[in-house]
């Protein structure tokens, strides 16, 4: 019989720590989208400079998801995710003092995108893959909406702590919120199963243990399995189609959707409702998609998922901006916000394995977050340059249906064996 299947397994208490470690990551990296007015009025500085701030800790977000994932198999995952958090927390709790451009990179960019980086995607594909033999495809899908989650808790009360142009309201709730999630952590997150004498979640009893590892597991782990996923063709579509997935998602609408709203008039607590709108229907979306994962083609489903977005984000710059009208968009594009994620998860795992799954998925998130970093900072240039936002959207819209067609056309048939560990 498969051991795990009470519902007492403590794997659900590391995925349910793990859920809300996710969020406060997701909650650090979208609150610069509601600090981006406040800033600007005052200190006077430009949104391209407060973009280029916010996409270096986009950027950084992503980059670091490799190097974290081996670390995990090198120093744990618990003690890569206190680090993470403490980074989180002594940088937005630091930014309280900051007086010029560069402190906000620092702050916002560098030392948060670090640490942010190390509490990421790839820490539920790591959590997955360890603690789980069955159900992996739901079980991401979780834990992949806890970025949504993080935009529907935080956004509306950031928003509101910014009323009055105040951000320094905003920096302190984010740092207290990745301060008080570190004892969590450290007390219900086991390194592994066998540290509470059981065998992965749906794990049969005599399941041979996985093979030891032919040498020590190093940072320098990730440079490696990049070299062997690269010959891959499978790796290349999986990070094209993400870095389109960033470019349409956090780097654009999680940056500057309020933004944009208020190019129409529309208050930044209002703008934020929009946000968390769609935070709340990607928790059905992105849970939905990973049980649709775990029973269908996941190629068949990313041709679908991109296709709709990229349509919804090409409609938005023509609708009136009333109420009706953006929640109706909020609907239809949140419950595809990041429904890309357990696709691209399984995709990974089955075609790399156990133990270069996660790690190459945290390679193609960096193509992810290299996408949104190239949104975010692109589309505060347009909006300079242009005074519009309309621009920005339809280019990204454009590229999501072209991930579409790239999909349905075939590119996404060539397999490779698929690994036994992934269920």
């Amino acid at each position: 019989m498969p051991q795990g299947s009470s519902r007492f397994h403590p794997a659900w208490i590391v995925v349910a720590v793990t859920f809300f470690a996710l969020l406060a990551s997701a909650g650090l990296r979208s609150a610069p989208g509601v600090m981006m007015m406040p800033l600007e009025l005052h200190f006077g500085w430009d949104r391209a400079t407060i973009s280029a701030g916010a996409a270096l800790g986009i950027l950084l977000y992503g980059l670091v998801g490799p190097f974290a994932a081996a670390l995990m198999m090198s120093v744990g995952i618990k003690r890569t995710m206190l680090a993470g958090l403490a980074l989180m927390a002594v940088a937005t709790f630091a930014s309280q003092w900051m007086s010029a451009p560069w402190h906000y990179v620092l702050s916002w960019g560098v030392v948060s995108g670090i640490g942010s980086g190390a509490v990421a995607s790839v820490l539920g594909a790591a959590v997955v893959n360890r603690w789980f033999a069955t159900r992996q495809g739901l079980v991401m899908g979780l834990l992949s909406a806890s970025t949504a989650t993080g935009s529907l808790i935080f956004l509306p009360v950031l928003a509101w702590l910014s009323q009055g142009g105040a951000w320094k309201p905003v920096a302190l709730a984010v740092s207290l919120a990745c301060a008080a999630l570190i004892p969590f952590v450290a007390f219900f997150v086991p390194e592994r199963p066998e540290s509470r004498g059981v065998r992965r979640f749906g794990e049969s009893a005599d399941t041979p243990p996985a093979p030891p590892m032919k040498q020590a597991a190093t940072p320098w782990l990730a440079i490696e399995a990049l070299m062997r996923a690269s010959r891959q063709p499978m790796f290349w579509l999986l990070a094209g189609s993400f870095f389109v997935c960033g470019l349409t998602t956090n780097g654009l609408v999680g940056t500057h959707m309020i933004a944009f709203c208020g190019d129409h008039g529309i208050a930044p607590v209002a703008a934020a409702g929009v946000l968390s709108m769609m935070g709340f229907f990607d928790l059905f979306g992105t849970t939905a998609s990973g049980w649709l994962t775990d029973r269908y083609d996941p190629r068949r489903l990313l041709a679908v998922y991109y296709g709709l977005r990229g349509l919804s984000l090409v409609a938005l710059p023509f609708i009136d901006f009333g109420a009706v009208s953006l929640t109706v968009f909020a609907v239809f594009y949140g419950l595809d916000w990041i429904a890309t994620v357990p696709p691209t998860v399984k995709l990974a795992n089955s075609t790399f394995g156990q133990r270069d799954g996660p790690i190459v998925f945290g390679w193609i998130f960096v193509a992810h977050q290299i996408g949104a970093s190239t949104a975010a900072f692109g589309a505060g240039v347009i909006r300079e340059t242009a005074g519009t936002y309309t621009p920005a959207f339809m280019i990204a819209g454009l590229f999501g249906v072209l991930a579409a067609f790239v999909f349905m056309a075939g590119f996404g048939r060539a397999r490779s064996e698929p690994c036994p560990s992934f269920s």
